[in-house]
C-alpha cells in the first residue's frame, strides 16, 4: 500500500488499454485502485494546532458540528452494511475499507470537538432502515453532491486563511479521501448496472436517478424547508465574500484536480460538475 492518495502516481498504471464498464477488469481497477491509495494516518496522532483567539472563535462557532458527527454514523453504518451483504470478495473488501475510512473521519471530528472544547449537540445512536442497497447508494449520491462543494470549500478556506494553514492541512487526507469515495461509488453503480439482468435494469436505474435527485435537490437548498443549502450556506459558513459563480469556479477547478491523481480509465462523478457549468451561466 502506498501511505496517500497524493503519492500514488496514476502515470505509473498501464492506461494504454481501454476498459470494459462492467468487466472483471473494470471492478479490479477501482476496487484496487480504492485499497491501493490507502492513507494510515491515525486521528489519535494528531498534532491540533494552537489557535489564536479569534480563530478559535470562528470554529467553534461553526454551526454543523453535530450534523457533521452524524453524517459520518449514517453513511459507516450504511457502507458497513452493505459490505456484510457483498458476495463478491473484493468488493467487499473495498467496501469495508470505506467503511473504516468513514468511522475515522468520524474520529478526526471527535478529536478536533474535544481538542476545542465545541459544543454541539449529542444524537441518539443511529439505526438504519432495512433497505441496504438504498441507503448505501443514497449515501454515495449524497457524497458525491457534498464532496464537490467541499472542495470548492476547503480550498475558499484555504486561500482566505480564515482558518491557520496547520489547520487546514490537518484535513487534507480527509477531503482527498473523499474524492476516492465517490470514484468508487460511481464506478461501482456502473458495474452494478451493466451486470443486472436485463429484468433489473430499468428498476435500478430509476433507482439511482431518484436517489441523485433526492440528494441533489436537498443540498441545492431545492427542496422546501430544507438547510442543507451546501452552495450558498457552505460558502457562507467559511466567512469569505465571494459570489456565486466565482465559487463554482473553484469547485470545478478542485473537483478536476482532486480527480486527477486516479486512473483516467475510471469513471468520474459528473452530474455536479455538469450542473455547476450550466448554473453558473445564469448566475451574476
Amino acid at each position: 500500500m502506498t501511505t496517500s492518495i497524493q503519492s500514488f502516481d496514476s502515470s505509473t498504471a498501464d492506461q494504454s488499454d481501454p476498459i470494459k464498464i462492467g468487466s472483471e477488469d473494470h471492478k479490479r481497477l477501482f476496487c484496487r485502485t480504492l485499497l491501493d491509495t490507502f492513507d494510515p494516518y491515525k486521528p489519535a496522532l494528531i498534532a491540533w494546532p494552537q489557535l489564536a483567539p479569534d480563530a478559535l472563535a470562528r470554529l467553534t462557532g461553526l454551526p454543523f458540528w453535530g450534523i457533521a458527527v452524524q453524517t459520518e454514523d449514517r453513511a459507516t453504518v450504511h457502507i458497513a452494511n452493505m459490505a456484510k451483504e457483498t458476495a463478491d470478495p473484493l468488493v467487499r473488501e473495498a467496501l469495508e475499507l470505506i467503511a473504516f475510512e468513514e468511522n475515522r473521519h468520524r474520529r478526526v471530528l471527535e478529536g478536533l470537538i474535544a481538542h476545542y472544547g465545541i459544543k454541539h449537540e449529542e444524537s441518539a445512536p443511529y439505526v438504519p432502515s432495512q433497505r441496504t442497497e438504498w441507503n448505501f447508494m443514497s449515501t454515495g449520491y449524497g457524497e458525491c453532491v457534498d464532496s464537490f462543494f467541499a472542495f470548492g470549500l476547503f480550498e475558499v478556506a484555504r486561500r482566505s486563511g480564515y482558518f491557520p494553514p496547520e489547520l487546514v492541512d490537518t484535513f487534507e487526507p480527509v477531503i482527498q479521501e473523499e474524492a476516492r469515495h465517490i470514484v468508487f461509488f460511481v464506478n461501482w453503480a456502473a458495474y452494478m448496472q451493466a451486470n443486472k439482468s436485463l429484468v433489473a435494469r430499468p428498476w435500478f436505474a430509476v433507482k439511482r436517478l431518484a436517489l441523485l435527485a433526492e440528494n441533489g435537490f436537498a443540498r441545492l437548498g431545492l427542496a422546501k424547508g430544507d438547510q442543507e443549502d451546501f452552495a450558498n450556506n457552505g460558502k457562507d459558513s467559511v466567512g469569505v465574500d465571494i459570489g456565486l459563480r466565482e465559487f463554482m469556479d473553484i469547485c470545478l477547478a478542485e473537483n478536476d484536480r482532486r480527480m486527477r491523481h486516479l486512473d483516467d480509465r475510471l469513471l468520474r462523478p459528473q452530474i455536479m460538475p455538469r450542473l455547476a457549468k450550466v448554473a453558473r451561466l445564469f448566475v451574476r
